[in-house]
C-alpha cells in the first residue's frame, strides 16, 4: 500500500471530545446530528459517548469502561511506560558494557 492511499486518521483533544458526548448526552442530541453537524464519523461520536457515559450501564461480568479521560491517562501512562522500558534497556547494556570494559 502506497503513502498515497493510506488515510490519515484526524486526531481530537480530549476537551473536544467531552464536549462532543455531551451534546449527545447532556444536550439532547441525536448522535447522527452531532457527528453530521461537528464533522466527526459517527463510530467515533458512538465510542466517545459510551465512554463519558461509563460502565454504570454495563453488567458486572462486562470488562470496566473508561470514561475519555481515563483513556486519556491510560494511553499516556503507557507510552510513558514503554519509553521507561527502553530506557532500562539501554542502561542495562550501559552497565554491561562498561563492566566488561573494566575488566
Amino acid at each position: 500500500m502506497s503513502n498515497k492511499n493510506k488515510q490519515i486518521r484526524p486526531s481530537f483533544t480530549l476537551e473536544f471530545k467531552q464536549s462532543a458526548a455531551k451534546l449527545v448526552n447532556e444536550k439532547g442530541y441525536s448522535q447522527r446530528q452531532a457527528a453530521d453537524s461537528l464533522g466527526v464519523s459517527l463510530s467515533a461520536l458512538s465510542r466517545w459517548v459510551r465512554a463519558e457515559r461509563g460502565s454504570s450501564n454495563s453488567a458486572p461480568t462486562q470488562k470496566k469502561v473508561f470514561n475519555l479521560l481515563e483513556q486519556d491517562e491510560l494511553t499516556r501512562l503507557r507510552k510513558e511506560v514503554a519509553q521507561l522500558r527502553m530506557e532500562r534497556e539501554i542502561l542495562k547494556k550501559a552497565a554491561v558494557f562498561f563492566a566488561k570494559e573494566l575488566q
